[in-house]
């Protein structure tokens, strides 16, 4: 094969495994790779399980038309991708598959149009494409192989022109992007597409690669399905008594002729909705308040909340009829689907990680909670499958995570049975925004994305964990298993204490020019700890309202959003 000038099927699956097989090798040191020094680098893993899918998906290893060869792997990566590296890695074999379509060989020059092809359509799968990232390896490298050809060029020539470019290309990415260089590391996503690379260079020169074995996606669900709507009355007679009470929602606007808006205080109803209810979610938002709550009493609920103002939305829903009408887990486990079931008009997935996070949201209106986060990026399988539950003409998704945003767009793209649209959330902290104000009584689908879109603006989200390696960034050094937090992309505060970082991170996340801060514990912070937390925060910054959430998430010890 070293010195052919054309490709088949056979050896181009052949080629493609053992790349997968050395990034599978490589995964721990591309998941290193990341900028900022927390324990949730997962580029590598991402990578992994989208280009596995695609060797997965040869279902003949005999299969001797490359074209053939090329949209089965192209296929089984764009529905395995997750993570943005993983997204944009599927699309490059995407263009490079729709290039050799229909050829049962190619030769070193179709090879080197295909992946040129690859390059252009990882390019139009990111909106503002950036220099320094896989995207640059694969098209440095590329454009090189197409300038180095001549008749003479064998496979051997062009798979070693393709890497030694590759890793120039990839040397040089920190010069590029300056968060690489501030955090002394190249790109994660083009160090991955190096190991496959050379991993297919390997293999060409008849070089066995020893990996663990590659393995098939997970294609189980992850979430829960949309609550039947349809009721079956009997359930509750004359005879029965009443155990689950009412789930009572509503949005309550705040009246002035009422009260004085800027004395009204959420913690108060709070604490007044904790004396007759339970699963309790409230939540201000300017002159608009946000109420959830489990009650056998929704009489005194809303008797008391129209002291403050007038309700713009009301649902009040019989659990008992709930819990008899569906199978179960829990009230918001996954429920039987029914067969042929209409569609409804409109339907919210959403991405959340801890058992508090998920129940939240779930509370606050969410359809079905695809599980994933920080070192749980779901695939575009994953989103799919989570269109399909919810069985809804008109999807919203929020993915919480920018590093989930390529996935749930591409699902988008692939689904055609709904009208899907992703709501560009990129936090939890906006996914949890964005929910409050949840409300489908418009039936304006542009309006709802408004709404949702507004929801999100000002609202900041800060993250406390650990850090992984010694690093100097923006100003603060940190040491290795230094707790650190950031917001977006900055990194804010750096402490030995847990504690003490979390403080730090509100302040310097400008706390005092916030009206509402929300507090999501991860599943290790311990009871003490987080009333010491709040006392602190809230002796300092007495005009602050908090709300605390359980959330049960790993890898973040703290969750701080910001309203």
């Amino acid at each position: 094969m070293l010195n052919a000038k054309e490709l088949d099927g056979k050896n181009f699956i052949k080629l493609v495994t053992g790349g997968a097989k050395n990034l599978r090798a490589n995964a721990k040191i591309v998941n290193d790779l990341n900028v900022f020094p927390i324990p949730d680098g997962d580029t590598g893993e991402n990578m992994c399980m989208t280009i596995e899918g695609g060797v997965n998906a040869f279902k003949d290893p005999e299969e001797t038309s490359i074209g053939k060869a090329a949209g089965a792997l192209s296929n089984g990566m764009l529905m395995s991708a997750r993570g943005n590296s993983g997204v944009i890695l599927s699309q490059l074999f995407a263009g490079l598959a729709k290039s050799l379509e229909g050829k049962d060989t190619a030769t070193i020059k179709e090879l080197a149009e295909a992946f040129k092809s690859g390059v252009q359509y990882g390019y139009n799968a990111v909106i503002n494409p950036t220099e320094g990232t896989i995207l640059t390896v694969a098209r440095e490298a590329a454009d090189y192989v197409n300038t180095e050809l001549s008749d003479d060029t064998t496979l051997d020539g062009f798979a070693k022109a393709y890497l030694k470019e590759a890793k120039e290309s990839l040397d040089k990415t920190p010069e590029l992007l300056k968060v690489l260089k501030e955090a002394g590391v190249i790109d994660s996503g083009g160090a991955g597409l190096f190991f496959i690379a050379e991993g297919m260079y390997k293999t060409l020169q008849g070089e066995e690669i020893v990996s663990e074995e590659v393995h098939q996606a997970s294609s189980a669900p992850l979430g829960s399905a949309e609550r039947q709507k349809e009721v079956d009355f009997s359930h509750f007679t004359e005879f029965d008594e009443m155990k689950y009470g009412y789930c009572t929602e509503f949005l309550l606007r705040l009246q002035t002729c009422k009260i004085d808006i800027s004395s009204f205080k959420i913690d108060k109803l709070i604490e007044f909705l904790s004396s007759i209810g339970d699963s309790i979610v409230a939540f201000q938002n300017g002159t608009i308040v946000k109420v959830h709550v489990h009650t056998l009493k929704p009489g005194l609920v809303l008797d008391h909340c129209q002291k403050f103002g007038e309700f713009l939305t009301l649902k009040i829903e019989n659990m008992t009829l709930e819990h008899n009408e569906s199978t179960v887990d829990n009230r918001f486990g996954k429920i039987e689907k029914e067969e042929n079931k209409e569609p409804k008009d409109f339907a919210t997935v959403t991405v959340a990680n801890g058992d508090g996070v998920k129940q939240t949201f779930r509370d606050l209106g969410a359809d079905y909670i695809v599980d994933g986060g920080q070192t749980k990026n779901p695939s575009t399988e994953d989103f799919i499958k989570a269109f399909d539950e919810v069985n809804a003409k008109t999807i919203f998704v929020l993915p919480n995570n920018g590093n989930i945003l390529l996935a749930a767009q591409q699902a988008a793209k692939l689904y055609t049975k709904s009208d899907i649209r992703v709501i560009e959330s990129k936090s939890i902290g906006q996914g949890y925004a964005a929910l409050t104000m949840l409300s489908y009584d418009s039936g304006d689908t542009d309006e709802i994305v408004q709404n949702f879109n507004d929801a999100m603006i000002g609202v900041e989200t800060g993250e406390v964990t650990v850090s992984v390696r010694d690093v100097n960034l923006n100003g603060i050094d940190i040491k290795k298993d230094d707790y650190i937090g950031f917001s977006g992309k900055t990194m804010l505060a750096a402490d030995k204490s847990r504690l003490e970082t979390a403080k730090k991170l509100a302040e310097n996340m400008k706390i005092s020019e916030h009206e509402f801060m929300i507090i999501i514990y991860g599943n290790s912070v311990e009871q003490d700890e987080r009333e010491t937390f709040k006392k602190e925060i809230s002796t300092k910054y007495p005009r602050m309202e908090f709300y605390e959430i359980d959330g049960g998430q790993d890898v973040y010890d703290y969750l701080l959003i910001l309203q």
